[in-house]
């Protein structure tokens, strides 16, 4: 595979949602809108974020792991 291949494949710098709570000192979940279609991944954050917030993917720690950030208002 072509390294161009994987970063298209990455979900970092997609908008999400946020569909379980992220607390602060552990794991949620979001719906991400990639390659056409939306997948859900295990989300971590520095701060703890709602249900339905929007979010940025800002870095990948797993094929199924993300970490996130507040979407800025």
């Amino acid at each position: 595979m072509h390294r161009a291949d994987e970063s298209a494949r990455s979900p970092v710098g997609a908008i999400g949602r946020v569909t379980v709570p992220i607390p602060s000192d552990g794991p949620g979940e979001v719906l991400v809108a990639v390659r056409g279609g939306s997948e859900a991944y295990t989300a971590w954050s520095r701060t703890s974020i709602g249900r339905d917030e929007r979010v940025v993917v800002v870095d990948s720690v797993s094929a199924r792991g993300v970490i996130v950030e507040r979407l800025p208002s």
